[in-house]
């Protein structure tokens, strides 16, 4: 029995959880790794997803013979101008929107309750287990206005957090851009020629789905920000740019991104006028019709190969778990994970004898 492929495949499972639990068991002696791990994730992100988003501009000034040192620096002064630009004429007009907007949600709030009211007594007949719903939505409308204000107002709180720890980024961002591509070959050199192949091949798939994943999705979300804006302003959207950098910040989030962006504006352009709501729908729709047929095709194409089922649960179960930045990080850490597994999986299928090559 001890041959079978189904009892080796067990075995192997209990062993790992069997390593599981004494990993939990001895967890004290990791908490120093762990600390050390949390005290460098803000900056060792931020500057990851720098390295993707300027590596491109880096390697096209090296083909120009331009020193690596100088086209970091060149990317860097760059870089430098668009966020002075960005903080200068855009980050104070969003502010003025968006203290405005807090400041009418009470508005708002009775606005709905108006319309939910005027609707429920305007009904002959409705379901009891529909009035109970819509009783309970109701009273509790100022409560759920107030958590998103609150959500809103603590996700700006945690993103000047992240922003304070800019500081480190830089210096991780730079040392990622001058000597990142000497890592990989580092590590090789303790390995066999066999493994050592197998190992640049999968840091190879691996950088492959990282930077295809956050180069494509930061060029489709500034795009879509873009079609948003310039619909709202056409149409004459109250807090136009507020919404927009919403839009695009939402857009991050693969599949469910751009349903979320829309809730808002709708509500919004209802209260201002019942038309509005229907132009909002309108932009949003061409929007995404633009981008999931002519942006993210050209930019990203299939590069992930995920069912939107299996984003949808990803999302899910990332938003109860670690909040808003689980939702952006969820889908790129699986992507890499699936890109690790499966390369260990076709390695393994491999060495098999023919005849052997499946696990069951």
């Amino acid at each position: 029995m001890a041959s079978k492929k189904w009892f080796q495949t067990l075995v192997a499972f209990i062993l790992i959880f069997i390593l599981i639990f004494l990993i939990e068991q001895t967890k004290f002696i990791f908490e120093p790794v762990g600390s050390y791990l949390t005290a460098i994730a803000v900056p060792f992100i931020g500057a990851g997803l720098l390295y993707y988003i300027t590596l491109p501009l880096v390697t096209f000034l090296e083909k120009y013979k331009f020193p690596r040192i100088a086209s970091i620096l060149v990317t860097f002064l760059l870089l430098m101008f668009v966020v002075f630009l960005f903080f200068n004429y855009v980050i104070p007009i969003a502010q003025q929107q968006f203290e405005r907007l807090v400041g009418n949600i009470p508005d708002i709030a009775d606005g709905i309750e108006e319309i939910i009211v005027y609707w429920q007594d305007n009904q002959n007949i409705i379901p009891p287990q529909v009035e109970s719903m819509i009783d309970r939505v109701t009273n509790n409308l100022d409560n759920h206005l107030e958590n998103f204000a609150t959500f809103i107002i603590n996700f700006i709180g945690q993103l000047f957090g992240f922003v304070f720890s800019f500081v480190l980024i830089p210096f991780f961002w730079f040392f990622m851009l001058k000597d990142g591509d000497k890592l990989v070959p580092f590590i090789s050199k303790f390995l066999s020629k066999p493994k050592a192949a197998s190992f640049m091949e999968l840091m190879a798939r691996v950088n492959h789905t990282l930077s295809s994943f956050i180069q494509g999705q930061v060029i489709v979300s500034v795009c879509v920000g873009f079609m948003l804006y310039i619909g709202y302003v056409i149409i004459d959207l109250d807090y136009a740019l507020t919404l927009a950098l919403f839009g695009l910040v939402m857009n991050l989030i693969p599949f469910v991104g751009p349903f979320i962006s829309a809730v808002p504006a709708v509500i919004i352009g209802f209260f201002q006028e019942p038309m509005v709501a229907v132009y909002v729908i309108i932009v949003m729709v061409v929007a995404q019709q633009i981008e999931s047929n002519f942006i993210s095709p050209n930019v990203m194409g299939r590069v992930l190969q995920l069912h939107p089922l299996t984003i949808i649960t990803l999302i899910l179960a990332a938003g109860s778990i670690a909040g808003f930045f689980g939702l952006l990080f969820i889908i790129p850490a699986y992507a890499v994970l699936k890109t690790i597994v499966s390369h260990f999986y076709h390695e393994w299928r491999r060495k098999q004898p023919e005849g052997e090559k499946e696990i069951f």
